[in-house]
């Protein structure tokens, strides 16, 4: 890998995988969307208005210009939100290096198209530029990586070499790297798991216990692993720190975007009202929608992701949709019979 790395998105996330690259000591050039906020990176070395309060390092170089910052780039960090993901990725083709690697940091599903991340990449890539997608993910909220909190993630491609090399690259004392082949697992995990926390939150915020919590975050991952596997994940990618790792952060985690919404619908508040004064993106809001489709489509009961589907989109009421769950046909809990 060259020394000098792009960062496509300066979110918190974005932001912060820049940072620790930085530190490692590569060169990284960031894409900034706001051109105000990239200027204000360059001057002040902090991100105001995603990351205030933490200091940057000087060898972040931030840019308005995407080209700029692709350009002769063998390792591109891809963390835009999802909904913008594909005009981005558009936008990037042409001044792609041959060959060179794609780390996308992006939780989500198109909702168009019900394509993960690297599948969107798959859909737009021309095939003789030889480009590797990787997906990075795992329990990482992005304040504590700043903080240097000992944090887990996985690295996951098809190429086990690639993974390797992506591996060394974002490996520190701090934020350990696992490597994983199954990308489809690792991107389905990391998408979902938004949705459940969303739903986390609407329990704490009826007040409901920790018993309804854990209950809620254990059924959910067992809906989880049943579209992942039907969608050709492996299942003990959802043991791993994508799957149970990342779920139980975002659900139990008073930094998680998508359990506040959550917790705010609980409360009584709109997503109208939620969304008004929210300057970062809960991506499992519009995950939900995609969620909703591919198990209609996919025939998978994911009850708590279709229950949340009608509380974001169609209104309904929170505490009748846990009834509502709750008094829905018995059945055995193990989806397999016993020897």
């Amino acid at each position: 890998m060259e020394e000098h790395i792009g960062v496509i998105g300066a979110g918190s996330w974005g932001t912060t995988l820049a940072h620790l690259l930085a530190e490692k000591g590569f060169s990284v050039s960031l894409w900034v969307y706001e051109k105000d906020l990239a200027e204000t990176i360059q001057k002040t070395k902090e991100n105001t208005l995603y990351l205030p309060g933490f200091s940057l390092s000087e060898r972040i170089m931030p840019s308005g210009n995407i080209e700029e910052v692709i350009r002769h780039r063998s390792l591109l960090v891809m963390v835009v939100p999802s909904h913008v993901y594909r005009s981005v990725a558009l936008q990037m083709v042409p001044h792609l290096q041959e060959n060179a690697v794609i780390v996308s940091a992006t939780k989500g599903i198109e909702n168009e198209t019900l394509l993960t991340m690297s599948g969107i990449w798959k859909e737009i890539l021309p095939e003789s530029l030889g480009i590797r997608v990787v997906t990075l993910a795992g329990p990482s909220f992005a304040r504590e990586v700043m903080q240097k909190t000992p944090t887990a993630v996985t690295v996951a491609a098809e190429d086990r070499e690639t993974a390797r090399k992506v591996q060394h690259v974002f490996h520190t004392p701090y934020f350990r790297v696992y490597t994983s082949p199954d990308k489809v697992g690792v991107e389905l995990a990391g998408a979902l798991k938004n949705v459940i926390a969303i739903a986390a939150g609407v329990c704490d915020g009826l007040g409901y216990g920790l018993n309804t919590r854990a209950a809620l975050i254990t059924r959910g991952l067992a809906e989880i692993t049943r579209l992942g596997v039907r969608m050709g994940a492996h299942p003990l990618t959802f043991a791993g720190l994508s799957g149970i790792g990342d779920l139980l952060l975002t659900c139990t985690g008073d930094l998680s975007r998508n359990r506040t919404v959550g917790f705010r619908l609980g409360r009584g508040e709109t997503l109208q009202e939620i969304l008004a004064d929210m300057r970062m993106v809960a991506e499992g809001i519009r995950t939900c929608t995609s969620v909703y489709e591919l198990a209609k489509k996919l025939h998978v009961d994911m009850p708590i992701c279709e229950q949340m589907y009608q509380i974001l989109h169609e209104n309904k009421n929170p505490r009748q949709a846990v009834w509502d769950l709750m008094e829905r046909d018995l059945k055995s809990e193990l989806e397999f019979p016993l020897p």
